[in-house]
């Protein structure tokens, strides 16, 4: 599902235009990002949680070349889905 299809369900299952669920979608993605970069982590229950993680500096490979690169360490966001989100995607595979 792109970005573009998300809207039009939001604004399908909200009663509402294009123009506001685009607001909408762009307004929790953008509270979502502000929070992993303010506390690290988002919590929604039932649906899941967004978190901060850290990788560390590795050696790596270039797949061209076959050299050695030096990756940097940095901090990644993840995504754990809940119980919920399992069950839902679950369900949907076995029919």
């Amino acid at each position: 599902m792109t970005k573009l299809e998300l809207v039009d369900v939001v604004s399908k299952k909200a009663e509402i235009t294009k123009v506001e669920a685009h607001k909408v979608v762009d307004a929790v993605l953008a509270a979502v990002g502000e929070g992993l970069a303010k506390d690290g982590k988002v919590v929604l229950p039932g649906f899941g949680s967004f978190e901060v993680r850290s990788r560390t500096a590795r050696v790596g490979r270039n797949p061209r070349t076959g050299e050695q690169i030096k990756i940097a360490a940095a901090r990644v966001p993840a995504f754990k889905p809940g119980k919920a989100m399992k069950d839902m995607v679950n369900k949907k595979k076995k029919k």
